[in-house]
């Protein structure tokens, strides 16, 4: 099930709504890193609230995302990470110490605006 890319200038917003296979995980990486190219946007925001699980894989390819979005310049949000996803994921040693998280979709977009603003202060 493809995940649709939201455009919020001057960030994107990618919704999952149901848990994705392997291809989708790897389609959705492909597919941000397009659309923040072509977008030159400023912020990416992945919002997982919809995930009762998320396995070593999932977890591996947000970070990756992460990683290859930082590289060009554009901040990552992952939002919603629920309570019991968040225990079942600590347990398992699958946490992400070098991707922004955020309570929910409002507090990433907060957390994203303050940012360029601070950016923008400082004059980059």
């Amino acid at each position: 099930m493809p995940v649709p890319i939201l455009a919020q200038a001057p960030y994107l917003i990618a919704s999952v709504q149901a848990a994705l296979t392997d291809a989708d995980l790897i389609g959705l990486q492909n597919g941000l890193l397009d659309e923040a190219q072509r977008r030159r946007c400023q912020g990416v925001i992945v919002d997982v609230t919809a995930l009762d699980v998320m396995d070593s894989f999932s977890t591996r390819t947000l970070q990756s995302l992460a990683a290859m979005l930082r590289l060009r310049g554009v901040e990552t949000v992952i939002a919603g990470i629920q309570p019991d996803v968040a225990m079942a994921m600590v347990r398992l040693g699958l946490t992400m110490p070098d991707v922004r998280t955020a309570l929910d979709l409002d507090e990433g977009l907060a957390y994203l605006q303050a940012k360029q603003q601070g950016s923008a202060g400082r004059g980059q």
